[in-house]
């Protein structure tokens, strides 16, 4: 397999992460974001979203999303499991994913940061002011759900496909110096998730294209 990706790329993460946990080995190909390398050659050709992450596996498929990514992973390579076995677990796990994936990381994409501060000219501190909003707002909604569902990670003491999203997303919040002490429970988890390989490891940090 081939992970197109981006260090800094939650969604990137997110993905790595998940083969990370699976013990799945794959190559690992930088699509540079802030160079606009997603608008140029084989790689745009094939991804028509020009988003990060796309995964192609051994047959040549291409995989996109990384919602959709992590769960074909856990549909072909089912242990550990990312999801509950119980239909009523996995739909809790979903919302809360969805609620980083869907409602948090869409507005505060790098696309959308470009287009408010270049398109529309808004100044940088009116920017950041949108970002923290919404990393509030958000990660006040995961705060009130981890209160009830975690133990050592986000669904009791296993790390799964929500731990995924919520790493990347603290860390996105951490880099644009984002009040984090109203949401002790997202922290707590975030440190234990960093603690596994499965999440230290494959850090952004950690990336060979991180500069």
């Amino acid at each position: 397999m081939k992970l197109y990706n981006y260090f800094r790329s939650s969604a990137s993460w997110r993905v790595r992460i998940g083969l990370a946990l699976k013990g799945l080995d794959y190559d690992y190909a930088s699509i540079h974001l802030a160079k606009n390398e997603q608008f140029a050659g084989a790689f745009a050709n094939q991804q028509v979203s020009h988003l990060v992450p796309a995964l192609v596996l051994d047959d040549g498929h291409w995989l996109s999303q990384s919602m959709a990514i992590l769960e074909y992973l856990d549909e072909t390579h089912p242990e550990p499991p990312l999801l509950p076995r119980d239909a009523l677990g996995r739909a809790r796990v979903r919302a809360l994913a969805q609620d980083i994936g869907c409602d948090i990381h869409p507005l505060n994409n790098l696309r959308v940061l470009r287009y408010l501060k270049n398109d529309l000219g808004q100044a940088q501190d009116t920017v950041d002011r949108w970002y923290r909003h919404w990393i509030a707002t958000g990660l006040a909604i995961v705060e009130q759900r981890l209160a009830g569902t975690a133990g050592r990670f986000s669904f009791g003491d296993t790390p799964g496909l929500a731990d995924c999203l919520l790493v990347p997303q603290v860390y996105n919040a951490q880099r644009f110096d984002c009040p984090l002490d109203d949401y002790p429970t997202v922290l707590r988890v975030n440190a234990a998730c960093l603690q596994l390989p499965a999440f230290a490891g494959t850090h952004p940090d950690a990336c060979p294209d991180a500069a």
